[in-house]
C-alpha cells in the first residue's frame, strides 16, 4: 500500500513591512489558493505583523488561515509548550497531504519563529519535507533607508539582541565597525549613554518598524533619551574610531 503524499511547508520570508520588498518566490506561493496558511501571534486574538504585511500587498487573504501563538517570554518550559502546540497544528495539515506556508517578518532565517516551528514539525516527523526561503532583513532595509553602509570593503559587522547587555556592546565596539543592535526598547536609555560616552552618538541611527505605515526614523539619537520605543526597533551604530591592525590576506588583523 502506498502511503499517503504528505505536505510541505514553507518559512515565507516577507521582509520586515514594506510590502514591496516581499521576493518575487514568496510572491508566487502567495498566489496559490491551495496552500493553507499560518502566522505568528503574541497572544490570542492580537495582530500578526507578518500578516499585515501580506494585506498590505493587496493579495486576497484565504478562507482558511490559522494563527499559531508564539509568547513573548524567556521562559523556555513555557515556549516548548507553545512550540510543540503549533507544531502539531501544522502537522495536521501537511500529515493530511495540505501545504502549508508560515509567513515570517523580516528573513525567516533570523532571529525567526520559524526556525523553533520547523524544529519541532522535524522532531515529530522527520519525513516533512520543509523549506527556507529569503528573505530582506530588518537591518538591511534600514541602512539602505538611512544610506549607512553595513560594511564597506574589509570592515567587520555584528548583528546582535541589545538584551545581552551594554558590557558585551562596549566590548564588541573594539572589533567591529559597524554594530546592528535589535530589540533596544529595554536598554535604549542605557545604550544611548554609552554612545555618547565613546562619541559615536552622532554616528547612530534608530530605526523603528522599517517599512511599516508606523515607521519611525531617528538620527538625533540623544532625542530618545527617556521615551519609549517600539519592540521592533533597532540601533544602527557606525564606529569610525576602532583601532585596525595590518591587512592580512586581504581584511585587517583585529588588534
Amino acid at each position: 500500500m502506498n502511503k499517503a503524499k504528505t505536505g510541505q511547508l514553507w518559512g515565507a520570508s516577507l521582509g520586515p513591512g514594506d510590502p514591496g520588498l516581499i521576493t518575487r518566490r514568496v510572491w508566487e506561493l502567495l498566489q496559490n489558493n491551495d496552500i493553507h496558511w499560518t502566522y505568528p501571534i503574541r497572544r490570542k486574538g492580537a495582530k500578526s505583523h507578518a500578516l499585515g504585511i501580506v494585506t498590505r500587498a493587496g493579495l486576497n487573504l484565504p478562507a482558511e488561515q490559522t494563527a499559531l501563538i508564539f509568547p513573548m517570554t524567556h521562559d523556555v518550559k513555557i515556549l516548548a509548550s507553545y512550540w510543540l502546540r503549533a507544531a502539531e497544528t501544522v502537522l495536521t495539515k501537511l500529515q493530511a497531504g495540505q501545504d502549508v506556508i508560515f509567513l515570517v517578518e523580516g528573513d525567516a532565517s533570523t532571529y525567526s519563529t520559524f526556525n523553533h516551528l520547523a524544529r519541532a514539525v522535524k522532531g515529530l516527523d522527520k519525513s516533512i519535507n520543509i523549506e527556507t526561503l529569503p528573505g530582506v532583513p530588518s537591518y538591511n532595509a534600514a541602512a539602505a533607508k538611512v544610506s549607512m553602509p553595513l560594511a564597506d570593503t574589509d570592515e567587520t559587522v555584528a548583528i546582535v539582541p541589545a538584551g545581552y547587555g551594554i558590557e558585551m556592546i562596549e566590548r564588541m565596539l573594539e572589533d567591529f565597525d559597524t554594530l546592528v543592535l535589535l530589540k533596544v526598547k529595554p536598554l535604549l536609555d542605557d545604550i544611548i549613554d554609552l554612545l555618547q560616552r565613546r562619541e559615536l552618538i552622532e554616528h547612530a541611527a534608530f530605526v523603528e518598524k522599517i517599512g511599516a505605515p508606523e515607521e519611525r526614523i531617528i538620527k538625533d539619537v540623544l532625542s530618545l533619551k527617556d521615551t519609549k520605543v517600539n519592540y521592533l526597533s533597532l540601533l544602527l551604530v557606525r564606529n569610525p574610531h576602532r583601532q585596525r591592525g595590518e591587512i592580512i590576506r586581504g581584511c585587517r588583523q583585529i588588534k
